[in-house]
């Protein structure tokens, strides 16, 4: 495309400089920080219309629009759950509801009822359900509410049976477990109103609400006097604990306070002291805490705690650590069932309590857990049974449910994927070579009659942050590429979870040039294997992945024809100054101190753009994003656009209803979608 027609909407640049630890640093876009500001919402008003113009004209635009409608509408569900004699499950509707309409019914497979529709919330669609939680006996959901970006939420509850809300409401929380007799939630709370800007409120409190009462009468069970702590809360799987566990940001150690609920007189446990190590607790019983850690150990390993006695020394290994990563543990039908990553491929192991192994569950080739690591909703199960449900997905078909039961050993798929690409398409894993040796899984989907040529136009999609780890799951967006005849290169990046806390400690504070490095690495792979060339390859990602695409466009702008980055994190002199990015500074570092300051400075996408001729980039974000602000693509897309030597357009799309991601309306997520694919389409060559 040839942006000479065009021109680019004019911005103001500021006079604003800032030094930084000796350092003069020009800041002269700074007034885009606030989207509100009437200046800076006019100018995004101009950037959204030059980008529709130049959009419009795109002929392959309405056929993806049309390609992802289709998509999008088919049905699907997630991993069936027991509560009490109650079973639940969340469902797609269709292209005019959320996937995340809540059924209640009697028997798993049965059809159910509707217990709770998020498009009946708000007009718009931009009220989402953020989370929910049954009762343990079935007899109550909690769920809690949020505007698109908002930082905090509102729980409700509402009776299973009648379907109707009851009056309790908790307002400023953030997250809720219920209490094993199902008689009320704890959960976390603000001591003030969340603020639009500036640094996110952090909880202040763990609190009891009893069912009906108000919660200006809630208990308080602990204070959090430590703003710089963050608060997950459970239950133990016995019922008999509540846990705390606090951190100081993304990447940090924990803490784990526990509380015998039987017992509350005696005060806080302290489990395990502040560390630089992770724990996550997958079940107690009779006072011994099985705990997942990377503690000596890498790749992770399962150990045993007494809670009368829990020095270190004490630990009793119960699922040691092996050549694969352990990503996550669970308590069912008495039995530690272990999720395994093999290669960035999931592995599901069963051992005995006392450590025997005891069974492997299959699962279909070169897929995960429903993709999601991180969504404890890919596989579930309960403590006094032997029925475990999981979904597998892949790059080529959306998630089909199995069941298997841990005293037969039987395996069986009781819902097939609802789409699949079929047998004309195939995803393979090669290995690319970092340039100090260490291999980097990379995941080529493609038809199967495509051959290395040199002509494929592939969009190479990476994250490489915070130990996510990246793994084979659908994306109805990746499909309509793959499906119009492109390729998609997914890569596995230090920085994720894919190969234990070494992996993700490689790619994070001082070492984070080492993920921009392996991203170029599989860039230049695709080309130096035959398959494609610079000017065919599109790189894309959103959020930290944002930030992938920035720094690898600003240091090596001739390795592609094409970039696209949704909500990127590109000023990382300033990211912690908002919202809650002050909780990054573990991630990438903070830039108030001098050392880290200079790791900071020297890839910071937005103090990196030079005169150059940049491919055709388009940068997305959400007119609402409370995780990532806004301001950071606006004054990326300014910073670029001032400095294009080249014809290639730089665009900028604002959605003024869309935060981080969940809330967008379907239609609008599916008109965002076909204008990147759009985009992208137009962008790479075709043809020899």
């Amino acid at each position: 495309m040839d942006m000479q027609p065009f021109g680019y909407p004019p911005a103001e640049r500021s006079g604003s400089v800032e030094t930084l630890h000796g350092v003069n640093i020009g800041d002269p876009y700074r007034w885009l920080e606030d989207i509100n500001n009437p200046k800076a919402a006019a100018w995004v008003s101009a950037q959204n219309a030059l980008t529709e113009q130049v959009l419009a004209s795109v002929g392959s635009r309405d056929l993806f629009a049309e390609r992802l409608s289709q998509l999008w509408a088919l049905p699907r569900a997630d991993v069936p759950f027991q509560r009490g004699g109650r079973w639940f499950q969340r469902r797609g509707a269709g292209l005019a509801a959320p996937p995340d309409v809540l059924y209640v019914m009697d028997t798993p497979g049965a059809e159910g009822r509707v217990l709770l529709d998020p498009s009946t919330l708000s007009a718009d669609g931009t009220v989402v359900v953020a989370a929910s939680r049954v009762s343990p006996d079935g007899s109550l959901l909690a769920y809690a509410t949020g505007s698109a970006g908002a930082d905090w939420l509102t729980w409700r509850v509402r009776h299973v049976g009648s379907g109707h809300d009851l009056a309790d409401v908790l307002e400023r929380s953030y997250a809720a477990e219920w209490r094993a007799d199902s008689s009320g939630l704890y959960y976390t709370r603000t001591a003030a109103p969340p603020v639009s800007s500036g640094r996110t409120q952090v909880s202040d409190a763990v609190m009891f609400h009893r069912v009906g009462g108000s919660q200006h009468s809630d208990e308080l069970v602990l204070s959090l006097d430590d703003s710089g702590q963050w608060p997950e809360i459970a239950i133990s799987s016995d019922g008999r604990y509540l846990m705390v566990s606090l951190s100081r940001g993304l990447g940090s150690g924990d803490e784990l306070r526990v509380l015998d609920l039987g017992k509350p007189h005696l005060g806080w446990q302290l489990l395990i002291p502040e560390g630089r190590h992770r724990y996550a607790v997958v079940g107690a019983e009779g006072g011994t805490f099985y705990l997942l850690t990377d503690d000596a150990a890498d790749r992770r390993r399962v150990v045993a705690v007494d809670v009368a006695d829990p020095a270190r020394d004490n630990w009793r290994d119960v699922v040691p650590e092996a050549d694969d990563t352990l990503m996550e543990a669970h308590f069912f039908g008495g039995r530690l069932v272990c999720h395994y990553l093999r290669d960035a491929c999931s592995l599901l192991r069963v051992f005995r309590l006392e450590g025997a192994p005891e069974q492997d569950i299959t699962m279909p080739a070169m897929s995960t857990l429903s993709g999601r690591i991180d969504n404890h909703g890919a596989i579930e199960g309960t403590t006094d049974s032997g029925i475990v449900h999981f979904q597998a997905e892949s790059y080529t078909a959306g998630a089909s449910l199995w069941r298997h039961d841990l005293d037969t050993g039987e395996t069986t798929m009781v819902g097939p994927a609802p789409f699949s690409l079929g047998p004309g398409y195939l995803t393979e894993r090669v290995f690319v070579m970092a340039a100090d040796g260490t291999r980097l899984p990379l995941f080529l989907t493609r038809r199967r009659d495509q051959t290395p040529d040199g002509t494929a136009r592939v969009v190479l999609y990476g994250y490489g942050g915070v130990g996510i780890a990246i793994t084979p799951h659908f994306s109805p967006t990746w499909a309509a590429w793959v499906e119009h005849g492109g390729m998609l290169a997914v890569a596995s990046l230090r920085g994720g979870g894919e190969y234990g806390r070494s992996w993700y400690e490689a790619g994070r504070l001082a070492r984070k040039q080492q993920v921009f490095d392996d991203f170029c690495a599989c860039a230049r792979w695709l080309t130096e294997s035959g398959w494609s060339n610079a000017e065919r390859i599109a790189i894309s990602g959103g959020s930290n992945g944002g930030l992938l695409v920035g720094a690898c466009l600003t240091q090596h702008p001739e390795q592609f024809g094409a970039a696209l980055a949704s909500a990127g994190v590109f000023d990382m002199l300033r990211f912690h100054h908002f919202t809650d990015g002050w909780t990054w500074k573990t991630e990438y570092g903070d830039p108030d101190d001098p050392l880290q300051f200079s790791w900071l400075h020297a890839y910071s996408p937005l103090h990196n753009a030079r005169p150059a001729s940049y491919p055709a980039t388009l940068l997305t974000t959400g007119e609402h994003d409370s995780i990532v602000i806004p301001g950071h693509s606006l004054k990326f897309a300014a910073t670029l656009q001032a400095a294009q030597t080249g014809t290639a357009p730089i665009l900028l799309r604002v959605n003024s209803t869309a935060g981080h991601g969940p809330g967008t309306p379907a239609g609008q997520a599916i008109a965002e979608a076909a204008d990147c694919l759009a985009f992208i389409d137009t962008s790479l060559p075709a043809g020899g």
